[in-house]
């Protein structure tokens, strides 16, 4: 994606809303695509695409492309302006375990963003790389529940929420990525052009309307000890629902002992860890059952149930009711509506 010959180097001043991105290398692509989506959706009429009420500028040190997580690359298309020529300087991170994820260049531009007043927003990691250039001490860091143990075992000293969708700080804004990405990109459209133009660009974009930062993020548990041992299997068994780990092989991974992770489970949870991934396969096909049109079959496989069967009884005996007549209260209470 190549702006260049469609838009100058400078941002102007006569849109309602600027922002300027700073993309981390190895960035995720569905964040920025979602953002700038949302802005280009709601900054003109039609599908004109131009930028009118919305603006936006890769930012960069250097000329180079940028290569994203998913290997494809974005040129840049203005240096490291002025950043008081932006409303927002939103970071996009991605992945983590590289070598270095944003240039010091990046990481001094954050800073002189934070002394010039500019707000800044972390998408995605972005929360880890504004936390680097050390912008978030004494504030609470959103990120996304996949990252939240990664984010506490980096920064010990900060806070994290890994339950809402994003946080606005005023001058600190972080967003735990994903489809979330929407919901705040409207969120500023909301704030800076209408209502009216945010709804429009989620209703092109074939999105409900948007959630509020404070709406919980969708994952399998909510968080059940404060050991990071036991998070860890948690976040290994929500990273396994089709295909479970044994208990066996997810104690390995976390170099302890079966035993010691089934005591550590009974001490936090007061039940073992075969059956707290059982409760997260459930609680996972009962969102297949009430978000998607997948047969009951169909979810028993994706959920590691050896057959429809075996699941159902599951399934009954967790939730108090069959998975057929979980569905059939989703549809009883859609034609309600």
């Amino acid at each position: 994606m190549n702006g260049k010959a469609a838009i100058s180097t400078k941002a102007s001043r006569t849109s309602n809303l600027r922002i300027g991105f700073l993309l981390a290398d190895g960035f995720t692509l569905s964040a920025l695509s979602l953002f700038i989506d949302a802005l280009r959706l709601a900054g003109d009429e039609g599908d004109r695409s131009r930028q009118v009420r919305c603006e936006w500028r890769i930012l960069s040190s250097r000329p180079d492309p940028i290569r994203s997580s998913a290997g494809l690359t974005i040129e840049p298309t203005a240096s490291l302006i002025d950043p008081t020529s932006f409303d927002y300087i939103v970071v996009v991170g991605g992945l983590l375990h590289i070598k270095e994820q944003m240039s010091r260049a990046g990481l001094s531009y954050l800073q002189e963003c934070a002394e010039a007043g500019v707000p800044v927003v972390g998408v995605c990691t972005g929360s880890f790389i504004l936390a680097r250039a050390g912008l978030m001490a004494g504030r609470r860091s959103c990120v996304s529940w996949f990252h939240c143990d990664d984010f506490a075992a980096e920064f010990p000293d900060h806070d994290v929420d890994a339950d809402r969708l994003f946080i606005d700080d005023g001058d600190r804004i972080t967003c735990a990525g994903g489809g979330g990405v929407a919901d705040l990109a409207a969120h500023l459209i909301r704030r800076h052009l209408d209502a009216t133009a945010a709804q429009k660009s989620m209703h092109i974009l074939q999105l409900q309307s948007a959630r509020l930062g404070s709406d919980a993020q969708p994952h399998s548990m909510p968080a059940i000890s404060d050991d990071s041992r036991v998070r860890r299997a948690i976040l290994l068994m929500e990273q396994s629902v089709s295909r479970p780990m044994t208990v066996d092989a997810i104690a390995l991974r976390l170099k302890i002992s079966s035993r010691q992770l089934e005591r550590l489970f009974r001490r936090a949870t007061g039940a073992s860890p075969a059956s707290i991934y059982r409760q997260i396969r459930l609680r996972h096909a009962r969102q297949l059952l009430l978000l998607t049109e997948k047969s009951v079959t169909d979810i028993a496989v994706e959920t590691g149930f050896c057959d429809a069967g075996h699941f159902a009884r599951q399934f009954r005996a967790f939730f108090g009711e069959a998975p057929r007549r979980a569905r059939a209260a989703r549809d009883d209470a859609a034609s309600a509506a």
